[in-house]
């Protein structure tokens, strides 16, 4: 315990202290919000990836899914490394970056409302971010508590408000900047971590070849051994839903697409689309390898006596409760860190989205009260995610569980459509975006409302996919991506005019030099 808290107080005064450097960056709402759109390839690349993988990953998602697919399951850390990180920086980096420096936008919410000539997109578009970001955001919290309890016998409120507390001080002060340095600080503790508990779980068992071997012998249910480190698993089909909706959803998602935005050049684009790509193959990757050998802990693993299923966030824990001090001090820092780049990311995007498009929508206001609102609703997306939180732990709500059940799939499913043919195509309407906007909310409410009452209505087709958040939240967003051409087609167009003038910033000449590219 002394050598964990020795590894907190430090990570604790450097996060501090990054907050305090960077507070001379955060002056005007570019500087505060996009780092002032100068950020280089590392920062840009760990901050992505850092956003991304979370606590969730890393003690739910990992136990969970690893208990379901074995070995397989490391299929959606690959597929989130080459879809949801390198395809995502190779298809929206450039033309993201371009496009909202070209129409002067900030946020997501902005961007629709400019792109589409739509002032009540970009009200509707906030509402939405406001109304599923923040459970999604009280969700980075889960699995601390079970993590904690294996060095520390404190309350679970007190890691709460302890990381609630860090992540705001650092944002406040620092912005954008602060939390991309801070984020590549935690994205090393997070890499030198999951190396060295991978390596542990393997020691613990006797060495790759034995940890393999014996995940094989158990059986998946089907009377036959060796589904858990097959190569699909026992239940592919459930293993591509998963893998659609943890990596395409990305594309979606404000916080994530928000941080291309701030990349400094093309040069920064190029470097940041192989460095995000390495982090996710290591970090996701190696979270999900990891979870897949849960199952050899099943001895240690609480379930719930009422429904004999296990408690998906005590199974890596549990894994790491075995494993040597040194080991398990570093993987408490290691998701305290990962917690808290996403919690960063998360209420650095809320705050702005709201006071951005919603407070301070068509009103000319000084930057310096705008960063001050903004600094004021940090601290109050903060605070509702932790009590949030805290009562989801104390009472064990269902409503707030599902509601952060749906909050990717209901984001994603909503902006990841529109978002990307508005960047790619000029004859994207007003009409589809509305559509996407109300498609993507509304099947994730029925999702929710379904999970609630237990009571599935549907048959078939159907009733497979609206029995999982996973598999009606993948649904929807390649739902969106149909229906925005098809509605594109048949709706009344845009000003020709307005969006070429939108488009002009992609043709914009520029002159680089020989040694960036060779002329003919």
């Amino acid at each position: 315990m002394a050598l964990t808290i020795i590894l907190l107080v430090c990570f604790f005064c450097v996060m501090i202290g990054v907050g305090l450097y960077c507070h001379r960056h955060a002056t005007d709402v570019n500087g505060f919000v996009l780092g002032g759109r100068s950020v280089g390839p590392w920062l840009t690349a760990f901050a992505f990836g850092t956003s991304y993988f979370s606590a969730v990953i890393f003690v739910g998602y990992a136990g969970q899914f690893g208990w379901n697919f074995g070995m397989a399951s490391t299929w959606i850390g690959l597929g989130n490394a080459f879809l949801g990180s390198m395809l995502a920086w190779i298809v929206l980096g450039r033309r993201t970056r371009v496009m909202t420096q070209h129409i002067d936008s900030r946020t997501m919410p902005d961007f629709f409302g400019k792109r589409f000539d739509s002032g009540k997109l970009k009200i509707a578009a906030s509402v939405i971010v406001f109304i599923f970001l923040i459970p999604y955001t009280a969700s980075l919290y889960n699995g601390l508590s079970s993590l904690f309890a294996i060095a520390f016998n404190i309350p679970f409120w007190v890691i709460i408000l302890v990381m609630a507390a860090l992540t705001g001080f650092y944002v406040i002060f620092g912005g954008y900047m602060a939390t991309a340095i801070n984020d590549f600080i935690q994205g090393l503790i997070m890499l030198v971590g999951i190396v060295a508990v991978i390596g542990s779980v393997f020691a613990d068992n006797g060495g790759f070849t034995q940890t393999v071997t014996k995940l094989s012998l158990i059986d998946a249910g089907t009377g036959a051994q060796g589904a858990f480190t097959s190569f699909f698993g026992p239940d592919p089909l459930a293993l591509l839903f998963v893998v659609i909706l943890t990596s395409l959803g990305t594309w979606g998602l404000p916080q994530m697409v928000g941080k291309f935005y701030s990349i400094k050049s093309e040069d920064a684009i190029s470097k940041g689309t192989i460095i995000s790509t390495v982090f996710a193959i290591i970090v996701a990757g190696g979270c999900y390898f990891l979870g897949g050998f849960g199952r050899l802990y099943a001895d240690k693993i609480v379930f719930n006596p009422n429904t004999g299923a296990p408690l998906f966030d005590t199974i890596v824990p549990s894994m790491i409760a075995q494993l040597p001090q040194i080991v398990v001090a570093v993987v408490i820092v290691l998701v305290l860190a990962a917690s808290m780049s996403t919690l960063s990311s998360l209420v650095l995007t809320s705050s702005s989205t709201l006071t951005l498009d919603v407070i301070f929508h068509g009103r000319q206001v000084g930057e310096k009260k705008k960063v001050a609102v903004m600094r004021l609703f940090i601290v109050f997306f903060i605070i509702i995610s932790a009590v949030i939180a805290i009562l989801k732990d104390t009472f064990n709500f269902s409503f707030i569980a599902q509601m952060m059940g749906v909050s990717w799939g209901a984001l994603a499913g909503a902006f990841l459509a529109p978002f990307l043919y508005g960047l790619y195509w000029k004859k994207t309407t007003r009409a589809s975006v509305v559509v996407s906007f109300v498609v993507g909310c509304g099947l994730m409410i029925l999702q929710m409302i379904i999970s609630l009452t237990g009571n599935n209505f549907f048959t078939g087709a159907l009733h497979y996919i609206f029995a999982s958040s996973v598999r009606s939240g993948a649904v929807t967003m390649i739902l969106g991506l149909i229906l925005v051409p098809v509605v594109s087609l048949f709706t009344p167009k845009m000003d020709a005019g307005r969006v070429d003038g939108m488009f002009e910033g992609y043709n914009k000449p520029v002159e680089v030099t020989v040694s960036q590219r060779l002329g003919k």
